[in-house]
């Protein structure tokens, strides 16, 4: 199973609504202003000034910067067909990937100054950046193929020296994908095994930490922050999708639900306050949220 197929938004005002949740979470959704017309929003990166990045519109993906409550500036790749803002870090440098007007995928960083950069690990047709941290490094993957239908190869991009550091999991027989870096360098992702089954991971200083949530079938590592606290997706026996949070330290599990969407909600970043954002929900429409622990 692929992370996230090609689904993109446009940046619009947004309606925010807050509710309250077990975990000692309170839950803001941040929807579309133009709803039924464009209910899909997806949150995805924060950083430690509450600047979230992501994207909307499920037919045209469109980039975005939040600021809440309902401060946000549109980000699209100039002249691509469709952009999604996914990485951000603290000197708001974002990264993520855009769809040419040939169709082709391609990785990208924008700094503040203004600057877009393609990232394309060499001789691939596919590429996606997925996490920023503040060392001037981004981890996302590449695909040999133009469609994505093989299997994905994960890897870390220094963006000072233009060089790529792939990772190689043995077992990821079905591919790995790296989701999310720390500015200490520590690396999470999932990869998919002989039975093509997902599985999270986290790489510190070369020790590869296996992630499945307990009684689990499925699970997506996506983010990680500054204290070792990894954010993603689990798969329950019943099928529902669950959000979660690990944290290294305790070695603790903790399920992660916006009440709204309970059974369809996927936690995509994290910040060192231990602000979560995602979204939940079926596409064609989803909505946002960031969860604020007490």
């Amino acid at each position: 199973m692929k992370r996230l197929q090609l689904l993109i938004a446009l940046a619009a005002a947004l309606v925010l609504s807050t509710s309250a949740w077990a975990q000692s979470y309170s839950f803001i959704s941040v929807n579309s202003p133009n709803d039924p017309g464009d209910p899909f929003t997806q949150l995805l990166g924060i950083n430690n000034n509450m600047v979230i990045a992501g994207y909307h519109n499920f037919f045209n993906n469109q980039g975005f910067t939040l600021t809440l409550p309902a401060q946000f500036t549109t980000e699209n790749y100039p002249n691509s067909m469709m952009t999604q803002v996914i990485g951000i870090n603290n000197t708001l440098t974002t990264s993520g990937f855009y769809v040419d007007n040939a169709g082709t995928t391609h990785g990208f960083y924008h700094t503040n100054s203004g600057t877009y950069t393609t990232v394309d690990f060499p001789g691939t047709p596919f590429n996606q950046l997925l996490s920023q941290n503040d060392m001037k490094q981004a981890a996302g993957y590449y695909s040999l193929s133009s469609n994505n239908t093989t299997p994905d190869f994960p890897y870390v991009y220094d963006e000072v020296g233009g060089i790529f550091e792939v990772i190689t999991i043995p077992g990821a027989v079905g591919g790995a994908q790296a989701t999310g870096i720390n500015n200490s360098g520590e690396v999470c992702g999932f990869f998919i095994d002989s039975a093509q089954v997902n599985h999270g991971w986290l790489l510190n200083a070369g020790v590869f930490l296996q992630l499945d949530y307990p009684a689990s079938t499925f699970t997506q590592a996506l983010g990680v922050n500054n204290h070792g606290q990894v954010v993603g997706q689990y798969m329950d026996s019943g099928g529902l999708t669950h959000g979660f949070l690990y944290t290294v330290s305790s070695g603790q599990y903790i399920n992660l639900d916006d009440p709204n969407g309970v059974g369809t909600t996927i936690a995509n970043g994290i910040n060192d306050n231990g602000i979560v954002v995602g979204f939940y929900g079926t596409a064609p429409i989803n909505r946002g949220f960031v969860a604020m622990p007490h």
